[in-house]
């Protein structure tokens, strides 16, 4: 039997890894079953695999997307429907990202020093400001999808958030290899930090899927614009936390995908 070249053979073993990447990623970011098969014989760090979060937020972002459109075709009140999305996204990733952001905004509400705020953060219970973020982030995140309902077709709403789903979980690797680990011994610390490769790789396939899914709904510069803004708010969150706690943590992560969907939602709502 005739081999296969080995470039056909590094082709087929690349995209073995980048499946394996994306499952792996999947069943970290959600609580949808993965098939064993995708953690054997693999021993590299999570933190080497994040290029694949990007396409495993499509995965996740997909039976809210339907149902989002399902819901916009039927014509249903707009914010009963995005409530809704929302819990059903939600059920989707355990509410991962949501209690990432409500520790962060209790940490950096209530901690006066890094020692504090870190202590604060680790802190299973939730506080005011945690209970205020999650609040704002659920009602300003109904909103906008409710605006999107009220403007767009049903086909260009399941394209906006897949594609916010996208790109916000692009920008988590860029703030997770951006700053060092700022507790040693953390989840983020233990799972490895993504090297440039990694950083280059989450951006660019959330760049570029969501461009590609709403390219046809909005005018070519007023998407940019709104692509830009999770950009900049990730850059800015990044200098924030490299301030109060000198580094990043696994909530200081989930916050980051939080922060950036809720911006990016906002500014969609705003070109629709």
């Amino acid at each position: 039997m005739q081999q296969a070249p080995p470039q056909l053979k590094e082709r087929r073993l690349r995209a073995g890894d980048f499946l394996t990447d994306m499952m792996r990623s999947l069943s970290f970011l959600s609580r949808i079953p993965v098939n064993d098969i995708f953690f054997e014989d693999d021993q590299r760090p999570l933190g080497q695999m994040v290029r694949a979060f990007p396409v495993a937020g499509f995965l996740i972002a997909l039976p809210a997307a339907c149902l989002a459109a399902f819901l916009t075709w039927l014509d249903a009140d707009p914010l009963m429907s995005a409530a809704i999305v929302l819990s059903v996204a939600t059920l989707m990733t355990g509410a991962l990202h949501e209690d990432g952001l409500a520790d962060t905004a209790d940490g950096f509400g209530g901690g006066r020093t890094k020692q504090r705020a870190l202590d604060i953060m680790k802190d299973s219970r939730i506080g005011t400001y945690g209970a205020i973020a999650l609040v704002l982030s659920f009602l300003i995140r109904a909103a906008a999808i409710a605006a999107l309902m009220r403007e767009l077709s049903p086909l260009a709403v399941a394209a906006c958030l897949i594609a916010t789903a996208c790109l916000s979980r692009g920008l988590m690797v860029w703030h997770w290899q951006t700053l060092p680990p700022a507790r040693e011994g953390g989840s983020a610390a233990m799972a490895g930090q993504p090297g440039e490769r990694e950083r280059k790789g989450a951006i660019t396939y959330g760049f570029c899927i969501a461009v590609f899914l709403c390219l046809s709904f909005f005018q070519p510069l007023l998407l940019v614009v709104a692509l830009a803004v999770p950009f900049g708010v990730t850059y800015l969150f990044n200098r924030l936390c490299d301030q109060k706690i000198d580094g990043h943590t696994g909530d200081t992560i989930g916050a980051t995908q939080q922060i950036t969907e809720i911006v990016m939602l906002i500014a969609l709502a705003l070109i629709a």
